[in-house]
């Protein structure tokens, strides 16, 4: 319920800011840009800390007893899957929006095209 309504919120607040210029488009496209930038900052790193993350959580699983280490055991793969997944979105992400736009997005790289050539775009 309550992931619905934060969905639901940020659906709002992402259409405000279309709506509130006097070019929807580019500001569709600005926002889209800022999105992708935002999800790619902060997969990168949620990949790294969960990998990091799952590696401690087993090795001191390791020196406790049986049912600590199985828990600890079930909390490091599941940390493992959820960077896998991250990784996953991390990659396809820039994809999918440039298929969605039908054009090559910055993913708020400010000026350098991702997945293709760097430099600015006109």
């Amino acid at each position: 319920m309550k992931k619905g309504l934060v969905a639901f919120a940020l659906m709002l607040i992402f259409a405000g800011v279309v709506m509130a210029s006097s070019d929807p488009a580019a500001k569709l496209e600005n926002a889209i840009d800022q999105l992708c930038g935002t999800a790619i900052a902060i997969l990168g790193a949620a990949v790294m800390l969960l990998v990091v993350l799952a590696a401690v959580v087993y090795g001191i699983g390791q020196v406790m007893g049986a049912e600590t280490r199985a828990r600890a055991s079930v909390w490091a793969t599941s940390m493992i899957i959820g960077a896998v997944i991250a990784l996953i979105i991390y990659v396809v992400l820039p994809t999918v929006l440039a298929t969605l736009m039908g054009e090559n997005i910055e993913c708020g790289t400010g000026g350098a095209v991702v997945r293709g050539t760097t430099g600015t775009s006109p």
